[in-house]
């Protein structure tokens, strides 16, 4: 059973978020805030990132998502709320034509 106080984020940034770190950057700070969940490229050009957790440490990394890093330019950010499922497992980068959770 899954913790009550947790949520799941499914965040899909666009512009010019592939090729500057900006995967490195979301695994970091969802590392540093304790999440599940992973971050991967999408064939489209934007970044998917799927966690769960608290909602006040998902907005945090929403916010990261949205400011991104250097050399990043984000144009916007597709957020979606959900329960959390319990069945993620750490927190890491997915790999191009991953299949979900």
């Amino acid at each position: 059973m899954t913790d009550p106080a947790h949520v799941r984020l499914e965040a899909t940034a666009r512009g010019r978020v592939q090729g500057v770190g900006f995967r490195y950057f979301v695994l970091r700070r969802g590392m540093e805030l304790g999440l599940t969940g992973w971050v991967a490229n999408e064939s489209d050009g934007s970044v998917r990132c799927v966690a769960e957790g608290p909602r006040g440490d998902l907005e945090a990394l929403l916010h990261t998502m949205e400011r991104g890093p250097a050399g990043a330019i984000v144009e916007g950010v597709r957020v979606s709320w959900s329960d959390a499922t319990g069945r993620l497992r750490d927190f890491g980068i997915r790999a191009g034509g991953h299949s979900g959770d």
